[in-house]
């Protein structure tokens, strides 16, 4: 699908356990997307098996410009809802520098993080200096007794890493 304006990550909510159907009807448009996912060991009749899985369940970010996002809907008929802003007049838009952040987090820890979707007491801001997530920026929090970085996504939800030494950890003034 050909894209004519400025694109944007958008967050949309699928019906219940919809995210992979429309994750596949996505990727046969050719829309760029993101689907949080995670490993969780489940129960089956076999015995104990890890199964990847959506982090953020009934919710998929989607990178498009304007008039594709509505395309999406009316002309393409997928079976989702937008996000909208704080003040709910225009589909919230998630900046790029916040979903890059978001996505590797993911990305490299996708067995350790935590999402938290509750608001969070304001901590320092800090910056990874080591690790796998060297470079990436965040609030420190305690979860559990343990150093966390925090990711949020204004208006959709805040994402934890898994421990994090302190001294793989510098304060930003």
């Amino acid at each position: 699908m050909e894209t004519t304006g400025k694109q944007h990550w958008y967050v949309a909510r699928t019906r219940t356990n919809q995210e992979y159907i429309i994750k596949a009807k996505l990727e046969a448009l050719g829309v760029e997307h993101f689907l949080p996912e995670g490993f969780r060991t489940r129960e089956t009749a076999t015995g104990r098996e890890r199964v990847r899985v959506p982090l953020i369940r009934g919710m998929i970010f989607i990178r498009t410009d304007k008039s594709t996002s509505f395309s999406l809907l009316n002309d393409h008929f997928l079976r989702m809802s937008y996000v909208k802003d704080i003040e709910g007049r225009h589909s919230l838009v998630v900046p790029d520098n916040q979903m890059a952040a978001f996505m590797r987090v993911v990305e490299v820890a996708a067995t350790g993080i935590e999402v938290l979707n509750q608001d969070l007491r304001r901590g320092d801001r800090v910056r990874v200096i080591e690790g796998p997530l060297a470079g990436l920026e965040g609030e420190l929090i305690r979860i559990r007794g343990h150093k966390r970085v925090v990711i949020r996504l204004e208006g959709v939800a805040s994402i934890a890493t898994s421990y994090i030494p302190g001294a793989f950890l510098e304060k930003i003034q």
